[in-house]
């Protein structure tokens, strides 16, 4: 059997080794950080909300996380509470942080020259005997990987602001969840205390009525308003846990975690934070504008990119080496030819006008989006500041002047009724009153807490909540239920 002299496996590697260090002084490589991408990322939630977040990303993350809830659901919950128990538990958010770590993933991907391809083809025929190498490079994506780098780059700081964005949303609606569930809470607990009077009014009555001091018109009036206040609370208990549910997966508990505490009233009216130019800094600091200023930067980039290779789509080259054996007469002859290869795709039907027209329309359509989002930004820290505001003076009102005066109207009342100079019909609709005020006063305070995290979030960011103006709905419940 005849040998055959065999290519030299040094020469491709060495090839290779030259081409990866011109790839690497054309682009540079990213590396991965050890967090994922999450050290600003805690860093700006920390000086924001001053709270903890961390990206569970193993066993022990998670162990620390869940002693960290334990600890906090071990004691009654308050807002701030329940905000760092959704940072540490809460799973939807987590996924936001692995959307980072892809966006990490793809950006150092990016940053990374080519894989070059070598080929080794062997051909015998009678006689003849050739092998070809080759080492083929994309040519085109060498040259332009500080560009692509540069776009990866940017898209990756892009996610970073979503990723805080994601954690101010996460935090204004645990918020949001919270104030509503223990305003249903305090609602059931007025109502409760309602009905215990009511059923003494009405058994009161009744024995009235046994003796002949009460009609039965009266006694009519008493069960009635009894029943009234009985179904009310049913829907207030109704709404109550349906509030906390909310909560609940707000927080990711599960298990024996959902049986946590919280207190049976919301927390006093604060004094009225006053704030100067909230559409500069709302422009200044909201994370979703600065990510798509990110994202619009990023696509610019990509832009100038696709006009300097809108005429070479493929651009291919390789290097060969050949060894050829040739028996001819009883004759050995070897030949080692070498050559470069090059190959261009001719534009012929597309030119590169469709890829660039579409680039150029689909960066003006995010010019366009940016320029309304910035101006919508505006807006709503304008609406948000005067929703805080205009909540604040009615949650004030309800508290200083309209509970007082319902108070002494109930107490007045109930002496003119032991002093005979009024009816049931009256009294019972003095309670009546004085139940819907009470009831929306709730609803007014929670309104205030509500429309307070709107304000932050138009601040800073984390989305709106949509659920303005609850209290002229609560009060017009509390008004149903009680006629």
């Amino acid at each position: 059997m005849t040998s055959v002299a065999q290519p030299d496996p040094a020469v491709p590697m060495k090839r290779l080794a030259a081409a990866g260090a011109l790839a690497f002084a054309l682009g540079g490589c990213a590396a991965f950080t050890p967090d994922g991408g999450m050290g600003p990322v805690a860093a700006q939630v920390s000086a924001d909300l001053g709270k903890d977040t961390v990206k569970i990303a193993s066993a022990a993350d998670a162990a620390a996380a869940q002693q960290r809830v334990k600890t906090l659901l071990a004691r009654p919950l308050t807002a701030d509470g329940a905000v760092q128990v959704a940072l540490l538990n809460n799973r939807g958010l987590q996924a936001a942080y692995n959307t980072l770590g892809i966006s990490e993933a793809a950006f150092v991907q990016a940053s990374l020259p080519p894989n070059p391809v070598i080929g080794i083809e062997r051909l015998s025929a009678g006689g003849e005997l050739e092998i070809e190498r080759r080492l083929v490079a994309n040519i085109l994506a060498l040259l332009t990987l500080p560009a692509r780098s540069g776009i990866a780059k940017t898209q990756f700081e892009a996610a970073r602001q979503r990723a805080i964005e994601a954690t101010f949303r996460t935090a204004a609606e645990t918020r949001r969840a919270y104030y509503r569930t223990v305003a249903a809470r305090q609602t059931v607990a007025v109502l409760d205390e309602a009905r215990t009077s009511a059923d003494a009014a009405a058994d009161l009555t009744r024995k009235l009525g046994e003796t002949g001091a009460a009609n039965k018109l009266d006694q009519a009036r008493a069960g009635a308003f009894y029943a009234e206040i009985s179904n009310q609370l049913a829907e207030a208990r109704l709404a109550a846990a349906t509030q906390r549910e909310a909560l609940t997966r707000q927080l990711g508990l599960w298990g024996a975690d959902i049986n946590y505490r919280l207190p049976g009233q919301l927390p006093p009216l604060p004094r009225l934070r006053t704030a100067k130019q909230v559409e500069e800094e709302a422009v200044r600091r909201r994370v979703d504008l600065i990510a798509a200023r990110l994202e619009l930067e990023a696509m610019a980039k990509g832009l100038g990119l696709s006009e300097a290779t809108r005429f070479v789509s493929m651009l291919d080259g390789s290097l060969r080496r050949n060894y050829e054996r040739v028996i001819e007469d009883g004759h050995k002859e070897k030949a080692y030819p070498k050559g470069f290869e090059l190959e261009i795709e001719i534009p012929i039907f597309d030119l590169g006008e469709v890829k660039v027209r579409q680039a150029r329309e689909t960066y003006m359509q995010a010019v366009n989006r940016l320029l309304e989002k910035a101006v919508n930004v505006r807006s709503e820290a304008r609406e948000a500041y005067l929703a805080y505001r205009g909540r604040h003076d009615i949650a004030r009102q309800y508290q200083n002047r309209i509970l007082p005066l319902r108070k002494t109207v109930s107490e007045e009342a109930l002496l003119q009724y032991n002093g005979m100079l009024i009816d049931v019909f009256e009294l019972l609709t003095t309670v009546r009153e004085s139940i819907a005020s009470n009831v929306a006063a709730i609803g007014a305070r929670r309104d205030f807490f509500l429309a307070s995290v709107d304000f932050d979030t138009a601040i800073i960011g984390g989305g709106a909540s949509g659920g303005a103006g609850e209290g002229p709905v609560a009060l017009a419940a509390a008004e149903a239920g009680a006629h």
